[in-house]
């Protein structure tokens, strides 16, 4: 017969995720350990080109309007349990975060989220992740599919995620940095076109 304790669950932990093998991402929701393979090269290429731009005119402020601090890959602890989730890009406007603080990880949640969606990732980055985002307060989130190519936009109104759009256009306006227009095809310049 089984104690209690042993039949308990074990919660995954932050050591968790510093045993996690440096090919994977590694995230922690609900106790839950999850490992995702590094993303493939289109998924690395639209996401690289989408900060970089993003970058440019709301974190550097050239040709843009400026006031955000914008990261690629950040580790984010979040939560009571926390929740460990690594989002492709993250946003938080400036007067939020004026400077970042040494240390391993944030526990400050972004203003805006971005995920790139693959097929090994795209039913938890639209379901339970983007639900904990929601939950700790993130206000806006992409979801970015790269075949397509499409951004996905959503908004954090009265507890739920409000679809504000699909925009696959050459001059798309997207909340919250619909102050700039986005060249929504050209993320996936340069890449073969998917067999």
């Amino acid at each position: 017969m089984r104690s209690m304790a042993s039949a308990a669950r074990k919660l995954a932990t932050y050591d968790d995720v510093l045993r996690a093998p440096e090919h994977l991402v590694a995230e922690v929701i609900d106790g839950d350990l999850h490992l995702q393979p590094r993303p493939a090269r289109r998924h690395a290429r639209a996401f690289s080109r989408l900060g970089a731009r993003l970058g440019r005119r709301f974190d550097e402020g050239d040709d843009g309007p400026g006031g955000w601090v914008l990261l690629n890959e950040p580790e984010l602890h979040l939560g009571a349990q926390p929740h460990i989730l690594v989002p492709d890009i993250a946003g938080w406007r400036r007067e939020r975060m004026p400077v970042i603080e040494d240390g391993p990880y944030f526990d400050l949640a972004p203003d805006w989220v971005c995920e790139v969606l693959s097929p090994s990732t795209a039913a938890f980055d639209r379901g339970r992740k983007a639900d904990v985002y929601l939950e700790v307060g993130v206000k806006h989130l992409w979801l970015v599919d790269a075949d397509t190519p499409q951004i996905e936009a959503f908004e954090a109104v009265e507890g739920r995620w409000l679809r504000l759009g699909a925009y696959r256009e050459a001059d798309a306006r997207i909340v919250p940095f619909d102050a700039v227009p986005l060249d929504v095809p050209s993320l996936i310049e340069g890449v073969a076109p998917k067999r």
